[in-house]
């Protein structure tokens, strides 16, 4: 008997106009000196002032600081811990998308500790992280990366990307507001849409996926099946985006307990060679990666194509597997997402630099439920190159 192991942030709110709970959690801490991560739109926008706002009144020293770009570059990351370490803060708030969320965690985490950011890294680092950190509230005002209870933080190095990744990384507290979210715009809203549908897919689907990871997984699917459309049509929809909330909350709970493997594996080099967002990465590769991988879960991929709303016929796992491949191309092309590679101006040319760097993402590959190697790499992005699902000859 498999024995799992679940790991969930110590504490959550989730739900319309759970941000009030921000200072009651902040007075727990008792900071004096408090670093807010967040990007510069929403600092534009006035959003994060939602945030401000309240600890101000209640007397917090605070600091904004918004150097923060998408899919951040390691050099983001040393900066800003640098700047944490200098500051002598007490706590740290993210709130943003994945990146802000991402570099508040390792600003947190690394504030504490010595050498650079890039010792800590996963695929070449030489330190390991060994002490918790600043305290840190993460609130997620986009519904896609999960980033808010997972364990990582994503920097993009020259031509891919690698993590640092500790349990000391987890949130203490996360806000899940979808209030905050209704201002996404419709691109960014189904780019982060598919990003939380494919960590739930891969979730269910990886080689650790679990009763548990199974339960949250399949949710999700089903709310982000259902509200994702809406959400990108009419941003202003209540209902979509607290569904949306939710599921990419779940979805988050999923892939960070079962992983996810072979969609984010080719992703990674996509941002760091081209600078795609993750969301839009995940987005073109999805049907691709799944089409490769069918045969080794038909089962699974049935149980998506039913959690999709895809109306299994019960009567061939096979033929349900093929119809799961097909209903996530067309919520990705519903959504207004290129389904090709070309679709992003990606040259033909640059597909075995791709593949090379795609190989490299072991930690990922490796809980795929049909080992993916050089060559199977290698015909999953000529694939998403053509625009035709490929499968192993």
């Amino acid at each position: 008997m498999s024995v799992s192991r679940i790991v969930f942030t110590p504490l959550n709110y989730v739900g319309w106009g759970s941000l009030e709970q921000l200072i009651p959690e902040v007075e727990r801490f008792s900071p004096k000196k408090i670093l807010v991560v967040t990007d510069p739109v929403l600092e534009k926008i006035g959003l994060v002032q939602r945030v401000i706002r309240p600890l101000t009144e209640q007397g917090y020293d605070v600091y904004v600081y918004s150097d923060v770009v998408p899919e951040p570059p390691l050099e983001i990351g040393e900066k800003l811990v640098s700047f944490t370490r200098q500051g002598r803060f007490d706590m740290v708030i993210g709130v943003g998308g994945g990146s802000a969320m991402d570099l508040a965690k390792l600003a947190a985490v690394l504030a504490v500790h010595e050498g650079p950011a890039a010792d800590y890294l996963n695929l070449t680092g030489t330190k390991k992280v060994h002490k918790k950190g600043l305290p840190k509230i993460l609130i997620p005002t986009t519904s896609g990366t999960g980033s808010e209870v997972t364990n990582i933080s994503v920097l993009s190095l020259d031509t891919t990307k690698d993590v640092v990744t500790h349990d000391y990384l987890l949130a203490d507290v996360a806000i899940v507001d979808p209030e905050l979210t209704v201002s996404v715009p419709p691109r960014v809203t189904a780019a982060t849409g598919i990003d939380a549908l494919t960590h739930a897919v891969e979730a269910y689907v990886s080689v650790n996926a679990s009763p548990t990871t199974d339960g949250l997984a399949l949710q999700a699917i089903r709310l982000i099946a259902r509200s994702l459309r809406k959400a990108v049509e009419n941003g202003n929809d209540k209902q979509a985006r607290i569904d949306m909330s939710n599921g990419s909350y779940l979805a988050g709970l999923a892939f960070f307990n079962a992983g996810v493997a072979g969609v984010h594996a080719l992703a990674y080099p996509l941002g760091g060679q081209f600078h795609i967002p993750h969301g839009e990465s995940n987005a073109v590769l999805l049907p691709y990666v799944m089409g490769y991988i069918r045969k080794s879960c038909a089962k699974r991929m049935a149980d998506i194509l039913n959690a999709l709303g895809g109306n299994s016929s019960y009567l061939s796992e096979e033929e349900d597997s093929y119809r799961c491949v097909e209903e996530l191309e067309r919520i990705v092309r519903d959504v207004g997402i290129p389904r090709t590679l070309g679709g992003f101006h990606i040259p033909e040319t640059a597909l075995e630099r791709l593949t090379q760097d795609a190989v490299k993402q072991k930690r990922l590959l490796a809980r795929s439920p049909l080992p993916l190697l050089e060559d199977d790499i290698r015909a999953i992005y000529r694939a998403a190159f053509d625009g035709v699902v490929a499968e192993p000859r």
